[in-house]
This record gives structure tokens, sequence and C-alpha cells, in this order.
């Protein structure tokens, strides 16, 4: 397998919108390989490694309340790490507050909000924006946790099929231990519930910054190599290196 196509935002689950199975499947199974290797992600993504300039950049193009909502999110993130102050190890009480915090954005779809069918955008381009749809939610909790400090292979962004919707969408999984059932931070919800409470989800593959891994019904997930084989993450990531020099 050299690539998968990671485009669920063309049917990104919300409710009163459905997609049959079958697009599903061709979402789930197309190849794209992106060609180029992905430099460090330390430090993209990050409230803190917004620069003036970016802040300047999209206030002009989102308009001025843009900067304000970038420094809330800023704010938010500062508060939660001078909260947990020395407990590092404690992860879970980082889940509910993130998972809140940016579900208070609201739901657009990419047609709606870009102009384009398929658009995956920086945690800074969602909030500056102001609404995202589910991929862009899960890419900004787990920016925002890895800000936090959690270990990067606690945290996979997960593709699922919504099955009572019957849609594709995007998830954050949190596995508190590498074989333990994850934590679900979904967009659809404010309650961060174990994947062993949401038989509504149906994993199909996930990623973090490291590796793809396509799902198996009752078996731990198979390595599909990197994650830089997900053309849209690679963009994702090419855009948080411009965001630095701005």
């Amino acid at each position: 397998m050299s690539g998968l196509n990671a485009n669920p935002d063309r049917s990104c689950a919300h409710p009163g919108k459905r997609h049959g199975a079958a697009r599903l499947a061709s979402l789930a199974l197309a190849a794209i390989v992106a060609g180029v290797a992905l430099a460090s992600t330390l430090g993209l993504g990050f409230s803190s490694s917004v620069t003036p300039g970016l802040v300047a950049r999209y206030a002009a193009k989102f308009g001025p309340a843009a900067a304000t909502r970038i420094g809330g999110w800023q704010q938010f993130i500062r508060s939660i790490a001078a909260k947990r102050g020395e407990r590092r190890g404690d992860d879970l009480e980082l889940l509910g507050p993130v998972n809140a915090f940016f579900n208070r954005l609201p739901f657009l779809t990419d047609q709606a909000h870009w102009g384009v069918e398929d658009y995956w955008a920086t945690p800074a381009e969602m909030v500056a924006s102001d609404g995202g749809d589910c991929e862009d939610f899960s890419i900004a909790k787990y920016f925002a946790l890895k800000e936090l400090g959690v270990p990067i292979q606690r945290l996979r962004i997960t593709y699922v099929k919504a099955v009572s919707l019957n849609q594709a969408h995007m998830v954050l999984a949190y596995y508190p231990e590498p074989n333990a059932v994850p934590l679900i931070l979904d967009n659809l919800t404010d309650q961060v519930k174990p994947a062993s409470e949401r038989p509504d989800l149906i994993p199909v593959y996930s990623f973090n910054d490291e590796d793809l891994l396509i799902a198996r019904p009752g078996q731990r997930g198979v390595s599909a190599g990197s994650s830089s084989q997900i053309r849209m993450w690679s963009g994702v990531l090419d855009k948080l290196k411009q965001e630095l020099k701005y």
C-alpha cells in the first residue's frame, strides 16, 4: 500500500448530511502519495509559535476579530499549562477542556468555509477563520495536546465511519497505554468517552507525526508506513512551516 486518500471532510460527520458506504470506501482506499519526506514537526502548530506577522496576516484576511480569537486560543493553552503545573504525567485532565474549547467553534463545510471541496486547515487558520470541519477540529486538538506535553505516541488522528449518520468522520484518539482502549475527542460531543462506548464509530485508519496504521477489526492496527503518505497531512505540515516565516 503506497498511501491513502485522507479526505474525510468531503463527507465529514454532522447531523443532516449523509453519504453511502460506497463513497466512504472510495475515500478510504484511494492511494495518494506525498512525494517528499517531511521535516521535524517539533513546535509546529503550537499557539506559542504564532508570530505577530501571522496574526496581522490573518486579521487582514479574516477580519480584526481573528486577532482576538488567536489571543483567546493562546490564553487558553497558557492557563491550562499553568494549572497543570508539575503534574506532567496526568494527561486525562487535559482531554475534556481541550475537546470543549475547540468544539465551541462553528462547524463549517470546506465548500462553505473555503470554497473548495477539500481543505485541511492549520490550528491558527481554524481559530482565526472561526470554524472548520471534523479534520480541522481533530488536527487542532492534536497540536494543542502536543503543546501541553502529551506524548505523540498517545495521540492518533483517526479516520472513522460514523455508523449512525452513514458518513466519513475524523476524531482524535488518546491512548493512555499502547494497547488500551482509546478515549475519543469528537467535535460531535463535548463528552470524552472510551471507544468501547462509541459503537457508532468504526475506525478505518489512524496517524500521528510518526506513522500510519490501518485498522483491523478485533486486531491491532497494521502499519502502513509513514504518515507522510497522506497528502493532505503533508500539506498541513508545509503550511505550518510557512506560518513560522511571517
